[in-house]
């Protein structure tokens, strides 16, 4: 067993931080398409880092996952008995980030423990439970069954961690499948540009009437792909004239990379997303710039030796490439410095951005 006693969290977009067991194999890697676990603060955590000194390894594929203690086990219990103190101080209910040191729904985790957990959160209604997950194709799978949602689990956000605009088109749309009472993204390290007013997995959807589709696409195939806004429920078909209204995200959270090999973030990644999330009435809520941000007007910077300089700079591009010379290929480029995550703050445009659903 592991003592994890996290009365409180310093993520700021949580009240408690409850890890139920450690470790995980990264599955967000440049290899793969997306790079989210590249930089893994879990991997390098004091938990997994003691555990690794005494011979357990926690990560990667094989290795077993480590369960904490039961002291550690119930804390949710006395949180949950706390609900009304905390309801009278702060006017709203207590968030739990559940696994900031794994994955809720990681293959490699004793099903029996899983099991355990949702025992554990459906006898704590009075806390809401976020499930942040980097595996969101096994939510369906590893649920309670049957799911009784309403009357067991109307506490429980589901929330699926996307870096780029391939991991959003992949992720997105099986998110909005998962019944929750609350579905999030969080987007850190945003590692690109993403669009979720129009995302697309490819995929056929059968459940469009044929009266919508035959007459603009081949009767001999499948549906055409749905396109999906996430932020407002809004489906349409590729071809044709089907539209319709569904789930939709409820709240997005986005942040630069920390660490020390942390890439830097486009400041207007998180911009746009802002904007669409405000066009759309969607909380959103800034973590962090992470090691690197714009600089400050009238704020020297040098970015001829990218790296090398005492605070590093380099110029970059929309699409996410870093130069250390203006040339014609940089499209709408800003300079970013490395000052570290402390120094480069939360201001985005001024101002910190809070928002949380209600």
């Amino acid at each position: 067993m592991v003592e994890i006693m996290s009365a409180n969290s310093k993520i700021e977009w949580t009240d408690h931080t409850f890890n139920p067991w450690i470790g995980c194999t990264k599955i967000s890697t440049a290899t793969t398409g997306g790079g989210g676990c590249d930089g893994c603060y879990a991997y390098v955590s004091t938990p997994a880092r003691v555990l690794r000194s005494k011979g357990a390894e926690t990560w990667g594929p094989g290795a077993p996952r480590v369960r904490t203690s039961e002291a550690n086990w119930k804390m949710p219990l006395r949180w949950n008995a706390q609900a009304d103190a905390f309801m009278a101080q702060h006017g709203r209910r207590q968030r739990v980030f559940c696994a900031s040191l794994a994955d809720v729904f990681d293959n490699a985790v004793d099903p029996q423990w899983r099991v355990d957990l949702f025992d554990l959160i459906a006898a704590t209604p009075n806390l809401d439970w976020l499930l942040l997950t980097k595996r969101i194709g096994n939510v369906g799978n590893m649920l309670p069954v049957p799911f009784d949602f309403e009357r067991l689990y109307p506490h429980v956000w589901i929330g699926a961690t996307v870096v780029n605009q391939a991991e959003a088109d992949r992720d997105i749309p099986k998110l909005l499948a998962v019944p929750a009472a609350k579905r999030f993204l969080s987007m850190e390290p945003l590692l690109g540009p993403v669009n979720l007013t129009d995302i697309c997995d490819g995929h056929a959807d059968s459940t469009i009437p044929r009266e919508y589709w035959e007459d603009s696409f081949d009767t001999d195939a499948s549906p055409p792909a749905v396109g999906h806004n996430a932020l407002t429920g809004e489906r349409w078909q590729r071809f044709g004239d089907w539209r319709h209204h569904g789930s939709r995200i409820d709240w997005v959270i986005v942040g630069g990379e920390s660490g020390p090999e942390a890439r830097p973030m486009h400041p207007d990644w998180a911009r746009s997303l802002r904007d669409q999330c405000a066009a759309a009435g969607v909380p959103f809520l800034f973590k962090q710039h992470g090691e690197w941000r714009e600089p400050s007007p009238g704020e020297s910077f040098d970015t001829s030796m990218g790296r090398a300089q005492r605070r590093p700079a380099f110029i970059m591009s929309e699409a996410g490439t870093v130069h250390c010379f203006e040339n014609a290929s940089i499209v709408n480029g800003k300079a970013v410095i490395r000052i570290g995550k402390k120094a480069a703050g939360r201001l985005l445009d001024g101002r910190e951005w809070n928002e949380v659903p209600a």
